[in-house]
This record gives structure tokens, C-alpha cells and sequence, in this order.
């Protein structure tokens, strides 16, 4: 079984699992093929006022399934589709989503599951989850695209450690550098994640997804006078006028 990432939307959320709990939801290919299919699909429903990612059981993701290795990495061309086109293809199709995506983060975060919480917005994490990427031990560095997302969001000094030292670091770790929004006790984590989709609910969905542009432009180096370009089209819209109206009018917004 090579496992899954399996998705399903309720009340205007979308819980996304990745599924491979005989090896701690280690990514196979195919479920970085599932990634990209899932997001793909969520990409564009503005129904949603957010969507969540987490692992099955007491892990988030151990990294890559190593046991699928060999029967790809060792040819130029088989390496750089699985990088470029497999796990790439995953890791941008979460970057395209227009809703805030939430990395809901337990246990082992290794690797893959370092790259795919840093393709998420909020990264949310128990307080014995564990951090690194030790693909040093294993002879081979990270590719390029996903070292750069890892660099940027998790701070360079992080990656560095855990590229070149195969540093683990535990959750409290890296909250104190940045590089995640917060850590409670692991029992307390589905009451956490519950009070902030209640908070996201209740926000405007055209915010959301100009603020998503807005970030992947700004990621991407976009420049300024490019980004000005239309900044302000949104002045008519109804949800603009609403929260404001709501606001002056001292009652709760209907943006949905």
C-alpha cells in the first residue's frame, strides 16, 4: 500500500489527510500525485474559508518513502520528474490555494512534511512535534525549488541546520525562531485548531484570496509598480462594502 492523501469539505472547510500510517504518512509518489489532484481540486471554491492538512494518527509526515527510492533516483531524468513534476507539482498546487491553508502538525514533521508545512499558511503544532530534514544520511541534498520554500519560510538559519547538520528540532524550537505560528499540548490541539476556523469563518473571503495573491506575488519577486496594478479593482466590491457597513453599524459582517 502506498498510501493516500484523502480530502473532505464540511461546513466550509477542508480537512486534507495524509494517509500512511504504516510508515508514519511517509510520502510516496503517488501520494504527491494525490496532493496536487486534491488541491487542484479545492483551487478556486470559494466556499471555503479555509483548509487544513495533517497527518493520520500521532504523525505528521516522516519525510519521503525511502523504500521507493531505488527504483527511480539513480537516472538523471526519473530524479528530476519526481522533483520537478511530482513533488514540486504537490508543493505549488498548495501554494496556488486561495483559501488560508492551516498545517495541523503532530509527532514527526521530516523532509516532506517539512516542505508541505511550509507550503501552508499558519502552521499550528504540538508541543512534542519534531522538526529536520537529515536527507545528508541518505547521500542526496534537497532539490532546489523546495529548498528555497523551506529557506524563506523557515528561515535560512533553520535550513542550514537542518541540511547540513541533520539537525531534529523540537516544536519549541522552532516557534522561538519563527517558524511556526503556535504550540500547545498535543491534547489541546483540536480545541485550538476549532477556535481559529471559528475566527477564519467570520472573515471575508475576498480578503483571503487577495491576500493569498498578494503573498505568492511578493514571494515571487513581482515587482512593485506590477503589483500596484489593479491593487485598488476591488473598491466596488460587496464584501468591501459590507465590512465596513457592518462595522459603522456596530453588527457582525455577512460575507457568505
Amino acid at each position: 500500500m502506498s498510501g493516500r492523501v484523502l480530502c473532505v469539505v464540511s461546513q466550509g472547510v477542508a480537512r486534507v489527510t495524509i494517509s500512511h500510517p504504516a510508515r508514519f504518512n511517509a510520502m510516496s509518489r503517488a501520494m504527491w500525485r494525490d496532493l496536487r489532484r486534491v488541491f487542484d481540486g479545492l483551487r478556486g471554491d470559494a466556499s471555503l474559508s479555509a483548509v487544513v492538512v495533517e497527518g493520520e494518527g500521532a504523525h505528521f509526515c516522516a519525510g519521503g518513502d525511502i523504500s521507493e527510492y531505488p527504483a527511480f533516483r539513480f537516472e538523471e531524468a526519473s530524479l528530476r520528474h519526481f522533483h520537478e513534476q511530482e513533488v514540486w507539482g504537490g508543493l505549488q498546487a498548495v501554494l496556488d490555494c486561495d483559501a488560508p491553508v492551516i498545517a495541523l502538525i503532530r509527532g514527526n514533521c521530516m523532509g516532506a512534511g517539512v516542505e508541505i508545512a511550509s507550503a501552508c499558511d499558519i502552521r499550528l503544532a504540538a508541543d512534542d512535534a519534531r522538526f529536520g530534514a537529515p536527507i545528508a544520511k541518505l547521500g542526496f541534498p534537497m532539490a532546489p525549488r523546495e529548498a528555497q520554500l523551506v529557506s524563506r519560510v523557515m528561515g535560512e538559519v533553520t535550513a542550514r541546520e537542518m541540511l547540513l547538520a541533520a539537525a531534529v528540532l523540537p516544536a519549541a524550537e522552532l516557534k522561538s525562531r519563527g517558524a511556526l505560528h503556535q504550540i500547545v499540548p498535543a491534547d489541546a490541539l483540536p480545541q485550538t485548531l476549532d477556535r481559529l476556523l471559528g475566527n477564519m469563518a467570520s472573515l471575508s473571503p475576498l480578503a483571503a484570496r487577495l491576500h493569498k495573491q498578494l503573498f505568492r506575488d511578493l514571494a515571487a519577486g513581482t515587482p512593485m509598480d506590477q503589483l500596484l496594478t489593479g491593487a485598488y479593482d476591488y473598491a466596488g466590491e460587496h464584501e468591501h462594502r459590507e465590512g465596513i457597513e457592518a462595522f459603522i453599524g456596530k453588527r457582525a459582517p455577512v460575507f457568505r
